[in-house]
């Protein structure tokens, strides 16, 4: 099951960030705000923000994705209405990381409240993670004998 997690992770992790640096027009900002959400201010400004700014990124998606593989092993109807449940992940997903993670971390921030910038970081978070982990954990699961 190693694979099809790793596939997810790494389709839905760089869809997400080429997003983000597309929305910001920027790359280095982005990863070094990123790094400083686990590693702190002093680690992001450092020579290594970026790099790790990406790694925290890929491996905060890496989570992301095998707990829904772990959640679809055990519901199968997030197999077999993978579209319908991969965008209430997003949603989910949306939900944990400006209502609850991002407040956490910065005292400063503020919840997002104009409808374009909702639209948008809906659009990534159902578009382009929910659907591609749910397409690959269906794509998995769906190949298990007796599974559906």
């Amino acid at each position: 099951m190693l694979r099809p997690i790793l596939w997810a992770t790494l389709v839905a992790g760089t869809l997400d960030i080429l997003f983000a640096f597309a929305i910001a027009g920027a790359v280095e900002p982005v990863l070094r705000t990123v790094a400083s959400g686990p590693l702190g201010d002093a680690v992001a400004d450092g020579p290594l923000g970026a790099p790790l700014g990406l790694l925290v990124h890929f491996a905060i998606m890496a989570a992301m994705v095998a707990a829904w593989f772990v959640a679809a092993r055990f519901a199968p109807v997030l197999v077999r209405r993978w579209i319908a449940f991969g965008l209430l992940y997003g949603v989910a997903l949306w939900l944990a990381m400006y209502w609850v993670v991002m407040p956490l971390r910065w005292e400063s921030y503020v919840r997002p409240d104009e409808p374009l910038a909702i639209a948008r970081q809906l659009f990534a978070h159902c578009v382009l993670v929910g659907l591609p982990i749910a397409w690959f954990a269906a794509r998995r699961f769906k190949t298990r004998p007796g599974f559906n």
